[in-house]
């Protein structure tokens, strides 16, 4: 009998954003959009970043490594989506399922501690600009970047490890546009206790010290911005912060209700918007918030753009 559960329950069917059949056109076109803005705009960032020397400091190490987590988020989840608006066939394959949440989890982890070496690296400039290179040195900035990979490969394979305890005999449906970790427990017919137990500890914790270091840092600059004597100098630093900071509680906000919430297996239709925000709408606006409204990036845009003409 385990045997037949485990040959019925090798695929699973994507159900999200079947509710409105009458909208897939529209659903298909701002995805689709959204989409290729994103992987223009982070990419893009990516190969100026790398083709530039002059942002070959530890601030923009940093956002290239973001905008190609962000760009590896769209790809995890946007084409299968895209593809399964007008696609009869809407299954996944157990494994492609793994491979899916794999692959994200370590993203959006890496992104978590991208976003805090980020925070940091700005509160050493603002607070500390004398020691900055002594504090921000690149081979630190290499150690963070490296380690923020490590850790997001390591987080995965615990949770995916633990996933093959779990068996699947009942409905394969998962109400979600992307295989997710939660669903699949929602359909597991073995006990999930453990799995949600280890979720909750190991994300929970990866927020609680990511979350902390952003908020400490953050802290440390609005106290430094308070004591600017020019008056432009503390409104450019604050529209600067606030933008930053708007990304990154849209970020960990919705990662922080997806995972960390009470009550996760039981409400699963919260499970949608939350997931909009951090795999889809974060990931497009991170290159306008963090490089369009820098003045460095776009005056090397104009003249790469004066040299073309």
């Amino acid at each position: 009998m385990a045997k037949e559960n485990h040959t019925i329950k090798s695929e699973f069917i994507l159900t999200g954003f079947t509710d409105h059949p009458e909208l897939k056109t529209l659903l298909f076109v701002v995805f689709l959009t959204v989409f290729l803005i994103t992987i223009v705009g982070n990419l893009g960032l990516v190969i100026l970043i790398s083709k530039e020397h002059r942002l070959h400091t530890p601030m923009y190490i940093f956002l290239g490594n973001l905008a190609l987590v962000d760009s590896c988020c769209a790809c995890a989840v946007t084409p299968k989506m895209l593809r399964n608006f007008f696609s009869k066939n809407r299954m996944i394959s157990f494994y492609e399922c793994m491979a899916q949440f794999y692959f994200l989890c370590t993203v959006e982890t890496a992104d978590c501690f991208l976003l805090a070496a980020m925070a940091y690296d700005r509160y050493v400039a603002i607070c500390k600009p004398l020691q900055y290179h002594t504090m921000m040195s690149k081979k630190l900035c290499i150690q963070m970047t490296t380690g923020a990979y490590i850790a997001g490969n390591l987080h995965s394979m615990i949770h995916v490890g633990l996933l093959f305890r779990l068996n699947f005999c009942g409905s394969n449906h998962i109400n979600h546009f992307y295989c997710d970790i939660l669903p699949l427990y929602r359909l597991s017919c073995v006990d999930p206790y453990v799995n949600e137990l280890v979720l909750f500890i190991f994300s929970g914790s990866v927020q609680v010290f990511t979350i902390g270091s952003v908020l400490i840092s953050y802290i440390y600059i609005l106290l430094s911005i308070f004591k600017m004597k020019s008056k432009n100098g503390r409104v450019k630093a604050f529209s600067t912060c606030a933008s930053h900071f708007l990304s990154v509680s849209l970020f960990y906000g919705s990662l922080f209700f997806m995972y960390i919430r009470p009550n996760l297996l039981e409400e699963g239709d919260k499970d949608i918007p939350a997931a909009i925000l951090f795999t889809e709408v974060v990931p497009l606006l991170n290159p306008f918030i963090y490089s369009l409204r820098n003045k460095e990036v776009i005056t090397i845009l104009r003249k790469i753009l004066k040299k073309e003409k």
